[in-house]
């Protein structure tokens, strides 16, 4: 193919010619002119979550989970015990990074097409006062569920105990105030709902816990409270940064703030996943889970019940024509899944129907329907 596929993933995902020229220029990681771009960055990361007051935000190289992994490592003291939240994949793999860095962790199963409950939080933190922080996946992908943010930082903030959300495929598309909401830590990263390019996380912490903090991290490279101090000191990052992803990202906020932000971003991926949603319908598909607690970020279809139906040929013939699906996460029932971030409107969602028209036919599949 002559031309870029749309990637209909939660990310990396397809971003705009702008922040893609952004990243032709190179750029010294001591000069002060990056590091100017780099303050301008935590600046307006901040403002997105009217975050000024209450909190500071520290990027970190590498992909979304350094950024957990940095997040929970730097937060969580050795003696602590963290309670995950597990309707998802990205839950359980929350679970297992902490309990690689040696912190006590316990997970709290909920079924993958369910969002977690608040009141079932709140008994276990009657029940277990060891607990000293909770991790919740906003937007956990496994699915596409949305997790009840709000209402878990309220049961936090009632039992004492430390926030941790992983807000990856939330931050910047679903609403996130920091006036409102109690966290300790957020992550997200730069390749998702800000549509920059994959290569760079960022955690916010409250100002309230950051002195707490020092320490406490067992990684020199991934050390937030390290890593803040020295930014703050020098503006500069400890080690090399990808100057490149850190350019797209200020590129790509731009346009995120020239778009209207994040309720402007939330109305097109909204958009877009409701003509995924009714498309696909029209084609026999159905979603995995309950529109109630379907984010739109990534919806989770079942896969159709034909025995032609192979997820491997599936994905070819509609890469074919220009879309890259995602294969499901779930291991009880088959799915795949279509992402509705990115630098793509309603036009390239009907396109992507349109795509998988063609590929079941390809296959000789008469309806998308399941068993």
């Amino acid at each position: 193919m002559s031309h870029d596929s749309i990637l209909l993933t939660p990310g990396p995902l397809t971003t705009s010619l702008r922040t893609k020229l952004a990243m032709l220029r190179d750029w010294g990681s001591w000069d002060v002119e990056f590091n100017n771009v780099t303050a301008s960055v935590r600046h307006s990361l901040l403002k997105i979550v009217d975050g000024e007051d209450t909190h500071i935000v520290v990027p970190l190289q590498g992909s979304g989970t350094f950024s957990v992994e940095a997040a929970v490592a730097t937060l969580v003291p050795t003696s602590g015990h963290i309670l995950v939240l597990d309707n998802g994949a990205y839950c359980k793999r929350a679970a297992k990074l902490s309990t690689l860095m040696g912190r006590r962790c316990t997970l709290m199963p909920f079924a993958d097409h369910e969002a977690v409950s608040p009141a079932a939080l709140g008994e276990k933190l009657a029940a277990d006062s060891s607990i000293t922080h909770v991790v919740l996946i906003h937007c956990e992908t496994g699915a596409g569920v949305l997790n009840p943010m709000q209402e878990v930082a309220d049961v936090c903030a009632e039992f004492n105990k430390g926030l941790i959300i992983d807000a990856m495929s939330s931050f910047a598309a679903l609403e996130i105030d920091a006036r409102k909401t109690r966290f300790d830590a957020l992550i997200a990263a730069s390749g998702k709902c800000l549509e920059g390019v994959p290569g760079m996380g960022f955690v916010f912490i409250r100002k309230e816990v950051l002195d707490k903090c020092a320490g406490q991290s067992q990684s020199l490279a991934m050390d937030l409270y390290d890593q803040h101090a020295y930014m703050e000191k020098t503006g500069q990052w400890r080690f090399t940064p990808p100057t490149h992803v850190v350019v797209a990202l200020a590129e790509a906020i731009a346009q995120f703030e020239e778009e209207g932000g994040q309720p402007a971003r939330l109305a097109r991926y909204t958009r877009n996943c409701e003509t995924l949603i009714q498309g696909m319908a029209a084609l026999g598909f159905k979603p995995f889970l309950d529109p109630a607690i379907q984010a739109p970020i990534i919806v989770t279809f079942h896969a159709p019940a034909h025995p032609n139906y192979e997820f491997k040929r599936f994905y070819d013939a509609a890469k074919s024509r220009g879309f890259i699906l995602y294969p499901g996460k779930l291991t009880q029932v088959e799915t795949f899944r279509v992402g509705c971030i990115g630098a793509i409107g309603p036009v390239e969602m009907e396109q992507a129907v349109h795509a998988v028209a063609l590929a079941l036919k390809d296959l000789g599949i008469p309806s998308g329907a399941p068993a």
